[in-house]
């Protein structure tokens, strides 16, 4: 598939290890440098007194790294004990974290688009994912997660959910392989409850969800995962995924077939109501 035009993903969805610097950490790193600096230690000495290396020293420094619990009070005891460190440390955020960066631009346009299309092939689309699910996802992660990078991914993918309900306006589809619903990933529990949530959200006005059967003898997306959406002035996107990379795809051209392609899919697969019913036929089997 050619490219007519791309406009680049920020460059860095949906789990990275380390965050864009949010104001928050930034400052609380600048607030350790100085302090650092002031008594008169270098980053390795610093290092040796808080026993963390002088990569997560600098990474804190600099805001791209969460501190964790213990090198706050090490940082703190080694540079005065003032209560500067632990009091700022409360109110660190971890920004777009949760996200993978190449996917924060389409995230970003979501929230103002008018219409929204997802074709997936390989795990349930994440604004259909239950909790239960975003940790099995985040559990599976290699290299793995830290604790804190998974919780901040779970509070942002169940966050981001709240689009479907917050703007009922918008109209959401999705056509989900139906191999995908059957992986039983988490447990026999977890699918449970992935496969009820996806059955409650279907019944919104604004959402629509279709499976494709994997019987089916013609299939229009056989180069992978779709999303497309409109945004308010009338123009399409689309974006495109694979492992560590993501890319939006503004071309019209290029745009127009994607386009073509997630429609004609759409009358490949089964219709919402026997979607629903599929649906339900495969939870009872559970």
């Amino acid at each position: 598939m050619t490219t007519d035009h791309v406009e680049p993903a920020v460059p860095g969805g949906e789990c990275e290890r380390e965050p864009d610097p949010s104001d928050s950490l930034r400052t609380f790193g600048a607030v350790v440098q100085v302090l650092r600096e002031h008594a008169g230690l270098s980053r390795v000495q610093f290092g040796e007194l808080v026993r963390f290396s002088k990569h997560t020293v600098e990474s804190v420094e600099l805001g791209r790294r969460m501190p964790d619990a213990s090198f706050v009070e090490r940082a703190e005891e080694a540079l005065g004990n003032t209560g500067a460190l632990r009091h700022s440390a409360r109110f660190l955020t971890w920004g777009d974290a949760g996200l993978a960066a190449w996917f924060r631009q389409w995230a970003r346009l979501e929230r103002t688009a008018v219409s929204l299309c997802t074709y997936e092939c390989r795990l349930i689309p994440g604004l259909l994912q239950s909790e239960g699910y975003v940790r099995a996802l985040c559990e599976n992660e290699i290299p793995p997660l830290s604790d804190d990078a998974l919780e901040a991914t779970v509070q942002v993918r169940m966050e981001r959910q709240q689009l479907l309900r917050e703007r009922p306006n918008t109209t959401f589809d999705f056509v989900i392989e139906e191999a995908v619903l059957m992986r039983r990933l988490g447990g026999a529990q977890v699918t449970v409850e992935q496969l009820d949530l996806i059955l409650g959200l279907g019944l919104l006005r604004n959402v629509t969800v279709q499976v494709m059967p994997a019987n089916s003898e013609q299939h229009a997306c056989l180069s992978g995962p779709v999303r497309l959406l409109e945004m308010p002035d009338g123009r399409w996107r689309a974006y495109s995924e694979g492992q560590e990379n993501g890319r939006l795809i503004a071309g019209p051209k290029e745009v127009s077939r994607i386009h073509m392609r997630y429609a004609r899919l759409r009358s490949q697969a089964l219709s919402p109501k026997d979607s629903m019913g599929l649906l339900m036929r495969i939870r009872g089997a559970l």
